[in-house]
């Protein structure tokens, strides 16, 4: 503490030797001036750590030095004092960025306080957040051993997300690597958890979670009304923790009224998850019903491109008669042409907007060198998504439909994880390419690492022939075939991949917000 040096600038400093002497007896180097232009010249010469800046002095006032001040080190902490109450003044302060605000007469106590919080924020928040997890630590791992249903899951996976979140920007890198072991044990557990369970889910006396396949008719439905336009956001491959650090900038526009988490079904893979959501169908009932708009995976050709058909199909089959307008924004060009004509979705009861920008993140991830260093962990996935969605076209859509009064709902498919170790496969030609999940015929793979459904259409999934079967695998492994096999684990691992069971990839946000 002892390094730290403040300057202090008040026309009536020696009304303060008490705060100055109180200051220095914690060890803090106190320097003073009386006027805003001998502030400035103070700081051209002296590197100091924090300002105190009395607001009402001759000369320059505290506003004027503020922005001088600003100007010359603009990351310099300043601590506006003042006596007057005035709004805006406030206003103006906290608008030229200010560190905090004191109304006179000030303790030192209080001065002490916001030392703290703008000097050794940073370490206060490091040792609480330890300690906090640390206790946190013990009642997860005892939760862990218990947990026994799907709501008890994706309660512990939230806490997971929180508590990632607010390690990551902590001192101790051990309390993160801890955390980390503890979110492979729940995938671990959670894999086991979806390999007993997920078969019973498809039973007429089961009382599975809200799934891709339910989530229309049970949550996205109800919120649907010919009084106030609803626009629904999915944004491919968007994982919980992901929409946490999207929440705070939403927030700016919208009140959130309800987040509940839902299930992705199998495969974790676009063309599966996210036509189950618009057709309100399972796979292999899709096929069924509307051969002409499914494809298989060794099929050539788009296999989400009539998701808009589908979901005019479902509110057909469920009576409805809303107004609808579908949109799926994969280009830079397509999200402006939207923002620019979204008043015409005024006249909808239900505006759809697929965005497809996370899902080419994460793939061109695996392509592109840049992308493999800019989001090498989960971290700076996180940090790469939220500095996206701050200048995307997304976020102006999101504005737009706040100003004209829109109801909220944002969603995704499914989520995504980062793959760290392989798991060989062998397949015939015509096997899928998914690293995540695999069908095709009489497949060789490894028993412990993968749930494997011999008979697909036990979970509603299409048999492409008689021995055609279907595999997920756990943790973060992925397939690999044993041809070529270093040079394409090399080439895979560290990527993020979605189509297997995780709990990153399950257990995914449903989330309802109004306009502010």
């Amino acid at each position: 503490m002892n390094n730290i040096k403040i300057l202090w600038v008040d026309d009536e400093i020696d009304l303060l030797k008490p705060h100055i002497m109180f200051l220095e007896s914690k060890a803090y180097d106190v320097s003073t001036c009386r006027s805003g232009t001998e502030a400035i010249e103070q700081i051209e010469k002296e590197n100091y750590d924090i300002v105190f800046l009395d607001e009402n002095m001759p000369g320059l006032t505290g506003l004027e030095t503020l922005a001088e001040i600003k100007e010359k080190r603009d990351t310099l902490p300043v601590v506006m004092i003042t006596k007057s109450e005035e709004e805006y003044i406030m206003e103006e302060a906290i608008g030229s960025k200010i560190a905090d605000y004191l109304i006179k007469p000030v303790n030192p106590k209080q001065i002490l306080l916001s030392l703290k919080k703008n000097l050794d924020h940073s370490r206060l928040v490091s040792e609480k957040t330890t300690s906090s997890y640390q206790q946190e630590f013990r009642k997860i791992a005892m939760d862990m051993a218990q947990v026994n249903t799907w709501e008890e899951w994706a309660e512990l996976y939230q806490k997971l997300v929180y508590w990632e979140i607010q390690l990551e920007d902590i001192e101790d890198s051990g309390m993160f690597e801890i955390l980390e072991s503890q979110k492979l044990e729940a995938n671990n557990q959670f894999f086991k958890f979806i390999s007993k369970n997920y078969e019973d889910w498809f039973q007429k006396d089961s009382e599975p979670p809200v799934m891709s396949h339910t989530l229309f008719r049970k949550k996205i439905l109800p919120e649907l009304s010919k009084e106030q336009p609803t626009l629904l956001i999915v944004v491919d491959n968007l994982r919980y923790d992901q929409w946490k650090v999207l929440e705070p900038i939403i927030n700016n526009y919208y009140k959130k009224e309800r987040e509940e988490p839902y299930y992705s079904i199998l495969p974790t893979a676009t063309q599966y998850a996210r036509n189950a959501i618009f057709s309100g169908l399972m796979p292999s009932d899709m096929e069924k019903i509307y051969p002409e708009y499914w494809k298989n995976d060794p099929e050539e050709g788009g296999k989400n491109n009539y998701e808009a058909d589908f979901l005019k199909e479902q509110l057909k089959r469920l009576g409805q008669d809303f107004k609808h307008e579908y949109h799926k924004i994969s280009s830079l060009k397509a999200g402006r042409k939207l923002v620019d004509n979204f008043k015409t979705q005024k006249n909808n009861d239900l505006t759809v907007v697929v965005y497809n920008f996370v899902d080419m993140l994460s793939h061109s991830k695996t392509e592109m060198e840049v992308i493999k260093e800019l989001a090498s962990n989960d971290k700076s996935y996180r940090s790469l998504t939220q500095s996206w969605f701050k200048n995307s076209p997304l976020l102006e859509i999101i504005q737009k439909a706040q100003q004209l009064g829109f109801k909220l709902v944002l969603t995704t498919d499914h989520g995504t994880i980062n793959v760290k170790n392989p798991s060989k496969v062998i397949g015939d030609k015509n096997t899928s390419l998914n690293l995540r999940y695999k069908t095709g015929k009489s497949l060789t793979y490894e028993n412990k690492e993968v749930l494997a459904f011999e008979d697909p259409k036990k979970v509603h999934l299409p048999t492409i022939n008689m021995s055609s079967s279907f595999i997920f695998a756990k943790e973060d492994l992925f397939f690999a075939y044993p041809n070529n096999f270093n040079h394409y684990v090399s080439y895979y691992k560290n990527t993020y991949q979605h189509g297997g069971v995780s709990l990153e990839e399950v257990v995914i946000p449903f989330v309802v917000l109004n306009p502010k």
